[in-house]
């Protein structure tokens, strides 16, 4: 994937609803910009004017057209990439991402105890 994705310029996912999209994780790992739909999952790491630009599902012209205001624009597609790596170093490390899980499972262990501490 690594290959693919250094023959590329922008990560483009239009999606009507993903988990966490692997492809835009290892893109923005590599430091590219994406375009994405601004749905469910691509949201984890799709940030609109953050490190991507996020369009409405079902929308193929306002798709195009930042796909073609990123082909335009080095400078833009450098900052959003840049951003985007900066987001999977602080946010989805291998370390970062079993922490979150593990408190996820404390959180939830702990609601199924309820009030003191009893299931």
């Amino acid at each position: 994937m690594a290959a693919v994705l250094r023959a590329c310029h922008i990560a483009v996912l239009p999606s009507y609803r993903e988990g966490l999209p692997k492809s835009l994780l290892e893109a923005a790992a590599m430091g590219m910009p994406i375009v994405a739909s601004d749905a469910p999952g691509c949201r984890e790491i799709a940030r609109d004017n953050e490190n991507a630009i996020l369009v409405p599902v079902r929308n193929a012209p306002l798709l195009a057209g930042a796909i073609e205001k990123l082909a335009r624009d080095p400078e833009l597609r450098h900052r959003l990439g840049r951003r985007g790596r900066e987001i999977v170093e602080a946010s989805f490390t291998e370390a970062a991402v079993v922490e979150q899980t593990l408190a996820l499972y404390r959180e939830m262990l702990g609601a199924r105890r309820g009030p003191g501490g009893n299931s």
